[in-house]
């Protein structure tokens, strides 16, 4: 029996809005369907997480297209 095993990748923004948000989260559905992706903007970093079952995250395309709306994004590092 094969288990598939749920990886998660965390960035920083600098989105300070639903819109903005709602946006990217829009263009990365599209470009990376296998993919789920949420905004926490309650968090200081406002954090985007993506998960996967199985794959690698898909990191230098998030940051790509994520930085296509003018964005600074960088993947989040423990102790920052």
């Amino acid at each position: 029996m094969k288990t598939s095993h749920t990886m998660v990748e965390i960035f920083r923004t600098n989105v300070k809005n639903k819109k903005l948000a709602g946006k990217v989260l829009k263009a990365l559905h599209l470009h990376l369907p296998a993919f789920k992706f949420n905004f926490d903007l309650d968090d200081c970093d406002r954090i985007l997480r993506a998960q996967s079952n199985g794959c690698p995250v898909a990191c230098r395309e998030i940051i790509q297209i994520v930085r296509g709306y003018a964005v600074e994004i960088s993947v989040w590092e423990e102790g920052h």
